[in-house]
């Protein structure tokens, strides 16, 4: 069986994004309606600049007493976030998730066009089996060549 590739396996196809000045509050509600845990965000040439997740809403605002109303996404996102092109194998995204601890991975094209974001929810749970014995493969190499 031919392993499915990011792209093949995201529930969302279309794209969760607003501008940098947005603030925390128009985020949350972007994200509760269109039921996904993250949005992207981009400037107005649609380069990705960040991404903002249910995680980051949890730690990066509400934890620090911010107020969603005046706590813009630029100051609170992770800036740069890692991608990976769509034909990236789901258990290499997953190895690459659970290395890096985040939970979100935008698709971008050769062209840097976003195409979606990868979701550790997308996997099914063969492919998490995969990577996690990918994972401590790594962690085990890692330790035996130290």
């Amino acid at each position: 069986m031919n392993e499915r590739t990011v792209i093949q396996s995201i529930a969302q196809p279309h794209v969760v994004s607003l501008a940098p000045s947005a603030n925390v509050y128009k985020a949350a509600n972007v994200m509760t309606d269109a039921s996904c845990s993250s949005v992207l965000v981009i400037d107005a040439k649609g380069s990705l600049l960040g991404i903002l997740t249910e995680h980051d809403l949890m730690t990066r605002v509400l934890a620090k007493g911010q107020d969603p109303q005046h706590t813009r996404l630029v100051d609170v996102m992770t800036p740069k976030p890692y991608s990976v092109p769509p034909d990236t194998k789901v258990t290499d995204a997953l190895v690459m998730m659970m290395d890096r601890g985040f939970r979100h991975l935008p698709i971008v094209d050769a062209h840097e066009a976003i195409l979606g974001v990868f979701s550790m929810r997308d996997a099914q749970p063969l492919e998490v089996n995969n990577a996690m014995g990918l994972s401590e493969f790594g962690d085990q190499l890692n330790d035996a060549l130290a």
